[in-house]
């Protein structure tokens, strides 16, 4: 009953009228099929393995709460690198605008989506500043990964012209974006290797 009503609100007669609205734009299938698409995930895939070991091993100066976020944002993002679901949710929300008659005006819902995005990013990237007061010397290498990894998801976000040209330049024969993504994963996993290190 509950999500009849949502649905209702939202335009849509029935959970399958909004599927098939969504399926115009986007399938579940292998986002980016390329060798640095599946190394990236690989990449998020070792960073999950080392954050659940430093989470399990408990070395001195270890921030518990970041580590427990890092384990949870590689999960979902290696994922999300092979589904492409940002796609999904733009195609939700074009679906959305046409069906409440808003899309004509769907540049100001967008700025509003980005701006929320961005001062999130912002609260989150400085509360955990503020949280590892005392830890940072030992943890400030992963924050600085996730502060990179949050640049990264912001610029694919906001996706300006000039800065997805940027994105698209060759650095030795592999794409900037894979440089960009990459160099969070690396500083994240540095820092935890440095951590099991002295954990044992």
């Amino acid at each position: 009953m509950a999500i009849r009503v949502l649905l209702m609100f939202f335009g849509f007669s029935s959970l399958s009228a909004l599927r098939a609205c969504i399926a115009r734009d986007w399938t579940p299938q292998i986002g980016d099929p390329e060798i640095t698409g599946w190394l990236t995930v690989i990449s998020y895939l070792i960073c999950f393995v080392l954050a659940v070991m430093v989470l399990r091993r408990r070395p001195a100066g270890a921030a518990r709460g970041l580590w427990l976020a890092i384990a949870g944002l590689m999960a979902f993002l290696g994922l999300n690198k092979q589904l492409d679901l940002q796609t999904a949710l733009t195609a939700t929300g074009r679906c959305m605008a046409h069906a409440q008659g808003w899309y004509d005006n769907r540049y100001l819902v967008q700025i509003a989506f980005i701006a929320g995005l961005v001062l999130g990013v912002l609260i989150a990237l400085v509360w955990a500043s503020r949280a590892l007061r005392g830890h940072m010397r030992r943890n400030g290498l992963a924050l600085l990964g996730l502060a990179v990894l949050c640049g990264f998801v912001l610029v694919r976000a906001v996706g300006f012209h000039h800065v997805d040209m940027l994105l698209s330049l060759d650095v030795a024969n592999l794409k900037f974006n894979f440089w960009f993504e990459n160099a969070g994963l690396v500083l994240i996993a540095i820092n935890a290797l440095m951590l099991l290190r002295r954990g044992r």
